[in-house]
């Protein structure tokens, strides 16, 4: 019996980036001889056991043969006999296809070190085609080691076009979807993933609402970079740079879905593409099980993020009936996400990364003056039911309005 720690452990330590979590395979083992040295079993499918000392995982190498349908439908073996080489060549990538032994001794049948010092994201086999996940795995490793300067391998390239062709991906479920892709926004570079996506064929089949944005124009003169689907990932871009939550990047991603709406006959004006694109995003956020928070933030966005634009030219009762619309006294919270989504939407337009948006500066500035209005003593007046929120309606237009004029002086 051999223990070898597997995958990403390894593939980081070579890259000397942070380990997250740790993989093991045994080699020559058999579930009874697990339980019996005290490790606890918890898979079905395949013997994966815990070892009660750190916590970790451990599986018995194993084996795989394609038999159904999409990510589950594989028959796996797994014997005393199986070996590492064997069990490695299951695996997607070649640089998470290298194991080390308990005395540091690195085993490497696919060559993954050759492909992490010249930095290529390849498949390990023609096994990879098996398994229509691995598409969304490989666009979220490219995506997650781009400032490394990976880039995929032709060949692997052609592998997961061919897998979009083939309609392999119809077959992935919406859980394991969403899963990566949420992975993948939360990478340094998350516009990569959907790039890779829509090169390989995919972004059409698993995300129609994003790839329908490529081609459409929207004005030169407010987006000199034209392409609406080339603007939403540049916000994208920008969005990462500004926050690091999903919230916030997943409703990047959409605030444009609208325009997809439009009659070609009306390019490149879009008029009411933020309430049109509400149906959109409902569509999608239902269609992958997305939490509340994501969503609602994602539909406050695509709704309002064009008003957030001319914001200091709105009348002071539209600020506050948005903050209103939006929840803002019970979830102030929103404010700030909006404001950096509506200066990601500005500044990802090609020539205007570093403008100044002092548009998201007057946002925060007018809401906090208009939190400087106490419901508590508008109670203690004596003011009940919709008496109470219309005084305050009234009392936070005067407060925006005397701390404009003050901070003018």
């Amino acid at each position: 019996m051999k223990i070898f720690l597997v995958g990403g452990a390894v593939r980081n330590k070579l890259l000397n980036l942070p380990i997250q979590d740790k993989d093991w395979v045994v080699v020559g083992a058999t579930p009874e001889i697990m339980i019996k040295k005290g490790y606890q079993q918890v898979g079905n499918n395949f013997p994966v056991f815990i070892n009660p000392n750190n916590g970790e995982e451990y599986s018995l190498a194993r084996t795989e043969s394609k038999a159904g349908k999409g990510y589950n439908g594989f028959i796996t073996w797994s014997t005393p006999d199986i070996t590492l080489e064997q069990d490695l060549k299951r695996r997607d990538l070649t640089i998470n296809a290298i194991a080390c032994d308990e005395k540091g001794n690195l085993f490497d049948p696919y060559n993954g070190q050759y492909d992490i010092v010249h930095r290529k994201l390849r498949h390990v086999s023609s096994a990879f085609n098996e398994d229509p996940l691995r598409v969304l795995r490989v666009a979220r490793f490219a995506a997650s080691f781009a400032h490394l300067n990976f880039r995929i391998a032709n060949e692997t390239k052609k592998l997961m076009y061919q897998m979009a062709k083939n309609g392999e991906l119809s077959d992935l479920t919406v859980e394991r979807v969403w899963q990566e892709t949420s992975k993948a926004l939360m990478s340094n570079n998350p516009q990569i993933y959907f790039y890779v996506l829509r090169e390989c064929g995919a972004l059409n089949i698993l995300i129609p609402e994003i790839n329908n944005l490529f081609g459409i124009p929207s004005p030169a003169k407010w987006h000199p970079e034209i392409d609406t689907g080339i603007h939403t990932l540049m916000s994208l871009t920008m969005s990462a740079a500004l926050s690091n939550s999903i919230d916030v990047r997943f409703a990047t991603l959409l605030h444009d879905v609208g325009k997809s709406l439009t009659p070609p006959n009306k390019w490149p004006s879009h008029h009411n593409h933020g309430k049109l694109g509400v149906s959109l995003v409902k569509s999608l956020c239902n269609r992958w099980r997305i939490s509340n928070s994501i969503t609602n933030l994602a539909i406050i966005v695509t709704e309002f993020h064009d008003m957030i634009h001319n914001i200091e030219h709105q009348p002071i009762e539209s600020l506050v009936d948005l903050f209103n619309r939006i929840d803002a006294w019970r979830k102030p919270y929103r404010v700030e996400q909006i404001a950096i989504i509506s200066e990601a939407d500005a500044r990802g337009r090609t020539g205007l990364e570093n403008i100044y948006y002092k548009q998201s500066r007057y946002l925060l500035f007018t809401f906090k003056l208009a939190l400087k209005v106490s419901t508590k003593k508008l109670i203690q007046q004596g003011l009940k039911g919709i008496q109470i929120s219309q005084e305050l309606n009234k009392r936070r237009i005067q407060a925006i309005k005397k701390g404009l004029i003050k901070n003018m002086k």
